[in-house]
């Protein structure tokens, strides 16, 4: 953990959920800092975010240049990805470090959200769908299953009924509708049942999106507040 920096925001004190929000390619944990306050979350339970940063590396696909990343990408195509993925995995180890950091402040496993956009919402998705303990839910924006071999292989039975909340923009030429309509499939193919949203935009988020995606939080979340 000591090489990974990162953002904490919490919507009010002592707060007893958590969400962690992993950016794209390029970007930092900046990036979706500004989305908490136009969630329309409740006052009640406090909510932590936990916006943390990738490490820096080489990006194959942008020549080499050196950037915040998940892990590389080799090939960049609307419509396919070629990664590597022991950095996949790297990642995916990071999110564990993050989860079990909670876990020691107080809040439990059932209780976190992992949330992505694009790249981050890939080791979002890996993250959670074979994580060994129960989690509360996943977002994933505008990304895709670049591996899908490493989720059918180790899928997780304590995540396999996992809500999802899933958003693509119909206009997104980095990350094709079509990839995340592929993820949407293969997540179905696994039995699960995804929260399927599309917005008229290119690679990006939209205020409808950010708002459906807090009155999706809202709903899981009072879900956790009724559970015994």
């Amino acid at each position: 953990m000591s090489e990974i920096t990162l953002i904490e925001v919490d919507s009010a004190a002592n707060p007893s959920v958590a969400v962690i929000w992993m950016h794209g390619l390029g970007a930092d944990g900046s990036d979706f800092e500004p989305i908490v306050p136009e969630l329309g979350l409740a006052e009640s339970p406090a909510v932590r975010f936990i916006f943390p940063n990738a490490p820096y590396r080489p990006a194959t696909c942008n020549g080499g240049y050196v950037m915040r990343a998940w892990y590389d990408i080799i090939s960049l195509e609307p419509d396919s990805r070629q990664i590597d993925e022991t950095g996949l995995l790297e990642s995916r180890e990071i999110v564990r470090q993050l989860i079990q950091r909670e876990e020691k402040r107080g809040i439990p496993s059932q209780r976190i959200f992992l949330a992505g956009f694009s790249q981050g919402g890939a080791v979002a998705y890996l993250s959670a769908l074979t994580h060994p303990e129960p989690l509360a839910g996943v977002i994933a924006l505008s990304t895709y299953i670049p591996e899908a071999r490493l989720i059918t292989e180790d899928l997780s039975a304590a995540n396999r009924h996992i809500p999802l909340f899933v958003a693509h923009g119909t206009d997104d030429d980095v990350v094709s509708i079509k990839l995340g309509r592929q993820a949407l499939a293969l997540l179905e193919q696994c039995g699960l049942k995804p929260a399927w949203h599309t917005y008229d935009m290119p690679h990006s988020v939209c205020i409808d999106e950010v708002r459906d995606i807090g009155t999706w939080l809202n709903a899981r979340i009072s879900v956790l507040e009724a559970a015994p």
